[in-house]
């Protein structure tokens, strides 16, 4: 028998660290968390979780406490639209749940891991994204597992989330790839994610017309991106005039 087993839990106790969030789990020698690919559709589309709590709030007042939206929630926004003070879905995981369960699926969180991040911090978040994410598919939901790299130096943990044949999700929204001086970085990135991991296809967040995803789909690999917000209200705006 474990000897942790036998470990009782100190009276007052509280689960700071959402370790309620990890049961039956796999981990990474760097110990991230895995967090399978559970969907079983392609989205029809993709709503910011910003746009998921207004429609859930609006919901609400009217009543309609059953309502269902057909499309996955995405989070790729600023970190403090889902990940603030009050706003969290790290500290409030059973609100975030609330609203996130009238949706199809989830892609698992992006907590940002920018290049001038310390690398605790930027570990933290790979282990935070793929903990949620584990934990919301392991509830029964749909979920895309979220890839996302930084410099070589994080590709010896940043892939350990992902499962070999899964399919993935990655936005370009916040990606510095309209900057020919950050394309190298991401093309690496991608380019080492698939050699590794193999999946069938990928959802792109944003846009995907970049010659390093025609090299993705010569291997095989299909591509399948979704216009981001701000392209769809350009596009609206164009048609009207």
């Amino acid at each position: 028998m474990d000897p942790k087993e036998n470990l009782s839990v100190r009276a007052g106790c509280k689960d700071v660290w959402n370790a309620f969030m990890l049961q039956g789990a796999s981990f990474s020698e760097n110990d991230i968390p895995l967090c399978p690919t559970t969907a079983n559709e392609i989205p029809s589309r993709l709503i910011s979780y910003e746009e998921a709590k207004h429609i859930h709030n609006c919901e609400l007042e009217r009543g309609n406490a059953n309502y269902k939206v057909n499309a996955f929630v995405h989070f790729y926004i600023d970190d403090q639209g889902f990940d603030g003070k009050r706003t969290s879905i790290w500290t409030y995981p059973d609100v975030a749940e609330k609203v996130l369960c009238h949706y199809d699926g989830i892609i698992a969180p992006d907590f940002s891991t920018y290049l001038d991040f310390p690398d605790p911090l930027k570990r933290w978040n790979y282990y935070r994204m793929n903990s949620f994410g584990y934990w919301y598919g392991s509830t029964g939901h749909q979920v895309y597992c979220n890839a996302r790299w930084g410099a070589k130096d994080t590709w010896n943990y940043c892939f350990d989330g992902i499962r070999s044949g899964d399919p993935v999700a990655i936005g370009t929204v916040a990606s510095g790839l309209r900057r020919l001086v950050n394309r190298p970085l991401f093309e690496e990135g991608l380019f080492e994610l698939v050699a590794r991991k193999h999946p069938p296809f990928i959802l792109v967040y944003g846009s995907a017309n970049y010659k390093c995803f025609d090299a993705i789909r010569e291997q095989g690999v299909k591509i399948i991106s979704f216009p981001s917000q701000t392209s769809e209200a350009y596009l609206r705006r164009k048609s009207y005039e």
